[in-house]
């Protein structure tokens, strides 16, 4: 879906297909007719954007095969479908049955997270419509804290080893900018690449972006901001953009997504409910606000003075983390239904991220993305049923997306 914005700019909006995991590109195939195709019909639109997530297997069908690359293309098309960004954050088994840590691997200390990249960097190029040039692609936000930890540990060998990880990753993410200049310069198209920051990563707020992506100092490397993450981590959006926008951090895409929130955690009633959102195939980091919660001890430290837990189970056993203030939990939740009490979405702050990055005079981000991939791991009264039920769910989502942007003063194209 296109939006013109009141400076003349497109915005694209699209869902992000890890909510129909496939491994390969028969399976990415299947998607296309099976679910995207559907969402489009249900829209009544002649063309819908979809944000493909290509696993590696996928990927590199794609770049080492021309003409599947070229047929990829054709069925887009032929299916009122077009790609202008890429989730390249999760590099396999995203479907799996058990996830949870694995997704954080490789990371970028590791070369199968570059080569990666820039495999789907290349595909993006070829896969852009033919009126647009500039692609985007949402990566891991550098590693998951325990493969790449804030602070080195008291063993020097652990020094060693935290140094030279950092090190690598910071030379991977430059050599990817070298190399997707030379992209630019050979296809024409300007892809971008943006690191994510996800609680319990070692860039976990939009502040902790900031540091490494000013050293790196290269405008096609930035930031995906996801509004669920934002909204796990208490963060402020006026404050995380404004901050980006001094540092001159750019913002390559945004995920539109809404986290698990409970007012009040000490609550039993609560305290159940949110266990209902607590399944084995995803990690759900909870966290809770610093500032009513001082004097209790309980949970990890967590960057900027927040305290939680990897996971929503952890976070439920015991006193383990402190539940004087509001808890919320990383579970994207479906936009336009939000949990019955007494739980309910991050929704105001999806919408007030929104309202900053396209509902000023000039837009921060040209690429907005609606990403509830965890539409089978709701609870089980909760979940689709079928194929027919998740096409509603995800065209409801895009329609509040669209509502949300038109009500901004941005216009609708055809």
């Amino acid at each position: 879906m296109r939006f013109r914005h009141p400076d003349g700019s497109t915005v694209h909006l699209a869902y992000c297909t890890n909510v129909h995991p496939a491994e390969t590109l028969d399976g990415v195939l299947a998607q296309l007719r099976d679910h995207c195709e559907p969402v489009r019909r249900r829209l009544g639109r002649d063309r819908l954007g979809i944000g493909l997530w290509l696993a590696r297997d996928a990927a590199h069908a794609l770049v080492t095969d021309p003409s599947a690359l070229r047929a990829l293309r054709c069925e887009l098309d032929r299916r009122g479908l077009e790609v202008v960004t890429l989730n390249g954050f999760p590099y396999e088994g995203f479907g799996a049955e058990e996830v949870k840590y694995r997704v954080y691997r490789p990371d970028w200390a590791d070369p199968e997270r570059l080569d990666h990249t820039t495999a789907l960097a290349r595909v993006l190029a070829g896969l852009l419509p033919d009126d647009v040039t500039e692609g985007s692609i949402s990566t891991l936000p550098l590693a998951w804290r325990t493969a790449l930890p804030r602070t080195s540990g008291s063993a020097r060998a652990d020094r060693t080893t935290t140094a030279a990880r950092a090190e690598a990753g910071r030379t991977a993410l430059i050599a990817l900018a070298q190399r997707l200049d030379a992209l630019a310069e050979l296809t024409g198209r300007s892809i971008r690449v943006g690191l994510e920051p996800e609680p319990g990563c070692v860039v976990e707020t939009t502040a902790d972006a900031i540091a490494p992506l000013t050293a790196i100092g290269h405008d096609r490397i930035g930031i995906c901001v996801d509004t669920c993450h934002l909204a796990t981590s208490f963060e402020d959006p006026h404050t995380a953009l404004d901050a980006l926008t001094r540092a001159g951090v750019p913002v390559v895409k945004s995920q539109l997504s809404a986290a698990l929130h409970a007012e009040h955690p000490h609550l039993p009633e609560v305290r159940e409910a949110l266990a209902a959102f607590d399944e084995p195939r995803f990690l759900h980091q909870t966290r809770t606000s610093p500032t009513l919660n001082s004097v209790r001890a309980g949970g990890a430290p967590i960057a900027a003075g927040l305290r939680g837990t990897d996971d929503l189970g952890e976070a439920l056993k015991g006193d383990t983390l402190p539940d004087g203030a509001p808890w919320r939990a990383h579970f994207h939740v479906p936009l336009h239904a939000a949990p019955t009490a007494p739980l309910t979405s991050t929704l105001p702050v999806l919408k007030a991220a929104l309202t900053r990055l396209v509902g000023g005079p000039r837009p921060l981000t040209h690429h907005l993305e609606v990403e509830t991939y965890t539409w089978q791991a709701l609870p089980p009264e909760l979940r689709p049923r079928a194929r027919a039920q998740l096409a509603d769910g995800i065209a409801a989502e895009l329609t509040l997306a669209r509502d949300l942007l038109t009500d901004l003063g941005l216009k609708e194209l055809p």
